[in-house]
């Protein structure tokens, strides 16, 4: 199991993941975001709109570089 914050992951706070996979911490992430949403949580909604941002830019490039660097951080993290 490796852990992650919500700050490594591209958010706005050290709220701590763990998972066993990539797609696992990605889910915790993305479920936590949305919970932060929610509560109208600024810092959040800021780190939401960098990340619609890359998503729109005409390099899909960027973000796949951008998910590539997350996984990396991921996989070398050691395990819990």
């Amino acid at each position: 199991m490796k852990t992650m914050t919500c700050n490594e992951l591209g958010g706005a706070c050290e709220t701590t993941f763990s998972a066993n996979t990539f797609e696992e911490i990605q889910e915790q992430s993305k479920q936590h975001g949305m919970a932060m949403f929610q509560k109208q949580d600024q810092p959040h909604i800021d780190a939401m709109h960098k990340m619609r941002e890359l998503m729109k830019t005409s390099d899909s490039a960027a973000m796949q570089k951008w998910m590539e660097e997350k996984r990396a951080a991921f996989d070398a993290r050691p395990n819990t």
